[in-house]
């Protein structure tokens, strides 16, 4: 797969025009696991219709952000059509015409799903992450100029095991008052995205790897995610390779984060380090995000806290859009449409940094439009 995937790095840098390729980019190139085993849609069809992708507008701020997307995409004449969807997070399962469009497209944006807390009421996220075996979630949480922060060099990719550890969802309670929840880690999923972390850095030119554990304590579960990472780190030479403790993993993100370059985890750890890691970098409004598997992808911002947002956000329709539009540009590199990718993160970038246009979260007024409004300005 290394040599394949770098051959189509090294086209899609030949065909991006030259003051494009020289902006610096956060997310380049997300590899693709199943590229060997399933030829990958093209950008259009044989008649030459623009892509089809299924769009999830979700609950919450959902729609202000995924419209923002939709407008932007319809400025810069991106040729992408949206299959859109009424779906929210307190239904007891995703419809079938959803996952009908999903696996005919291959390709999903969606926004928040609120996840019912208690009650027995599963997660929809949860669901389609399993039911399309989305194992890879890839956050990007960077410095962006003109947002100020506390640290700065700040350029970390959190790449987290998506369907198995303490989300795997086998939970019972064993007597009145005693509640039994597993945790499952295997192999075959541990080397899987320990392969992916390597793959990235590797076609990214990142330079270090660490996982994330607790195997102190979890000596079989974390034990055996550990030593999956160190087999497949022994076949990366180049990439430099080292492990830290979950807990001394947080001291150090919020102490020294520049420290850190890909991070791989299991499932939980992964959830947590990726939102202190956006909450370092500028907040859970500006991270990117995706959902990778071997055929299927989902879009989504990439920390989950706040992810829905408040009442008043959605009210006052001044939601931030930004974490969204930025994992849209890397829906737009994984359907092969570098060009436009560059156009839509040079643009939010330079809304960024000349920061007229900023929402509350960001330190401004503005409303989700008027930031919308800013960026297709900006293209």
């Amino acid at each position: 797969m290394s040599q394949t995937t770098t051959q189509i790095l090294k086209r899609l840098i030949s065909t991006t025009q030259s003051h494009l390729r020289s902006c610096t980019r956060s997310v380049t190139y997300m590899p693709r696991p199943g590229y060997n085993a399933v030829k990958p849609n093209t950008p259009y069809t044989n008649n030459g219709v623009p892509r089809p992708v299924t769009l999830i507008p979700g609950d919450g701020i959902g729609p202000l952000v995924t419209n923002a997307v939709e407008q932007v995409f319809e400025a810069m004449h991106a040729p992408v059509t949206f299959e859109k969807f009424d779906v929210h997070g307190n239904m007891h399962r995703v419809p079938d015409d959803v996952m009908d469009s999903i696996k005919k497209t291959k390709v999903c944006l969606k926004g928040g799903l609120v996840t019912p807390v208690g009650g027995g009421v599963s997660s929809l996220n949860l669901f389609l992450r399993k039911e399309l075996d989305l194992f890879v979630s890839l956050v990007n949480c960077f410095n962006m100029d003109g947002l100020p922060t506390r640290h700065e060099d700040v350029d970390i990719v959190v790449i987290r095991e998506n369907t198995e550890g303490e989300y795997s969802g086998l939970e019972h309670e064993v007597v009145p008052g005693v509640v039994e929840s597993l945790k499952v880690i295997t192999k075959f999923c541990s080397e899987r995205i320990a392969k992916y972390a390597f793959e990235y850095a590797h076609l990214n030119n990142r330079k270090t790897v660490t996982a994330v554990h607790k195997a102190n304590i979890m000596k079989l579960a974390d034990g055996l995610f550990l030593e999956s990472c160190r087999e497949i780190a022994k076949t990366y030479p180049e990439i430099k390779y080292n492990e830290i403790i979950v807990d001394n993993c947080c001291m150090q993100l919020v102490s020294k984060p520049e420290q850190f370059d890909v991070m791989v985890t299991p499932n939980l750890y992964g959830n947590l380090v990726a939102n202190t890691a956006a909450g370092i970098a500028g907040g859970t409004g500006v991270m990117p995000g995706g959902n990778v598997g071997v055929e299927y992808a989902i879009f989504e911002q990439g920390a989950s806290a706040g992810n829905v947002g408040k009442p008043k956000l959605v009210e006052k329709k001044k939601a931030n859009p930004v974490a969204l539009l930025l994992s849209s540009a890397m829906m737009l590199r994984h359907l092969e449409l570098p060009e436009f990718a560059d156009r839509l993160e040079s643009a939010v970038k330079r809304v960024i940094k000349e920061g007229k246009y900023r929402t509350k979260d960001l330190g401004g007024s503005s409303t989700t439009q008027e930031v919308t409004d800013a960026v297709i300005s900006a293209l």
